[in-house]
């Protein structure tokens, strides 16, 4: 039977549309947000990312820029996006928690091994990494259908003469896309949508979140909407190992395995 405190708590928690604070298996309280707020987060990361690719660029390119100095402007705006997300969750969980300690981190951002209801912890578990990162090869193979412009599309660059000819012993520019892919699957866009978000959105979404979590994983690709489908895709697959072993550690190991084959293309380029 519910204590009377309990009853007071879902009641206002029902009054302002927000689920009262779910505790995890093996972690403290998280706060649910509301719809409202799942939103307004999502818009906080895509729109800036989506200014940066589509106006912010072009004007700092040029009109007539070569194709390389357009792509190391892209790239700088987008990493400068991607740390943009950082300093958001950063700013959240502060506000939230009112610390920036690890262990407040490492709970309040889902930064542990992966467990299971049996209590198992880590170990074997993290053999559903490679289950999930071969799903995630397979998702980008399949072809979506829309077109994508060739001076936004890096593998094309890194395809041609211009584009290899421009990374060749360029290790500033290879550092820079370091930074990006770093901050791309690990303490921008994983953080935001793995670690703040797919915790916090049981409340508003019920056992809908990953879906709803893949769902705005795509819909945050404004910068790049051609890669949207395959988005959502690769989202569900970030997002469902997360939740079920609760650890965002999942999705970031997943996402890093992209990362890590583009750097490991653009770093025989750099040593050409």
């Amino acid at each position: 039977m519910p204590t009377p405190e309990a009853s007071s708590i879902d009641s206002t928690a029902r009054a302002h549309h927000v689920a009262a604070p779910v505790e995890s298996a093996d972690g403290p309280e998280l706060p649910q947000y509301s719809v409202a707020k799942v939103l307004a987060i999502w818009a906080a990361a895509a729109v800036p990312m989506a200014l940066l690719a589509w106006v912010v660029t072009p004007v700092v390119a040029g009109g007539d820029a070569p194709e390389g100095r357009f792509a190391t402007v892209l790239i700088a705006a987008l990493t400068g996006g991607l740390v943009w997300q950082a300093v958001l969750v950063l700013g959240l969980v502060a506000h939230e928690q009112r610390s920036l300690r690890w262990p407040v981190l490492r709970d309040a951002l889902w930064l542990r091994a992966p467990s299971d209801d049996r209590g198992r912890r880590g170990g074997r578990l993290w053999w559903w990494v490679a289950v999930f990162a071969l799903g995630f090869f397979l998702v980008q193979l399949v072809p979506t259908g829309l077109p994508e412009p060739s001076d936004r599309s890096l593998g094309a660059f890194l395809a041609s003469t211009e584009g290899q000819e421009h990374f060749s012993g360029a290790w500033g520019l290879f550092a820079l896309v370091v930074v990006m892919m770093t901050f791309n699957s690990f303490l921008g866009e994983e953080l935001l949508f793995r670690g703040l978000l797919l915790p916090r959105m049981r409340g508003a979404f019920g056992r809908r979140d990953r879906m709803v979590d893949a769902l705005l994983t795509g819909l945050y690709h404004l910068h790049q909407p051609w890669s949207m489908p395959g988005a959502v895709l690769a989202g569900a697959l970030f997002a469902y190992p997360s939740r079920r072993f609760r650890s965002a550690w999942m999705g970031i190991a997943i996402h890093s395995t992209q990362s890590v084959v583009l750097l490991v293309v653009i770093g025989t380029l750099v040593l050409r």
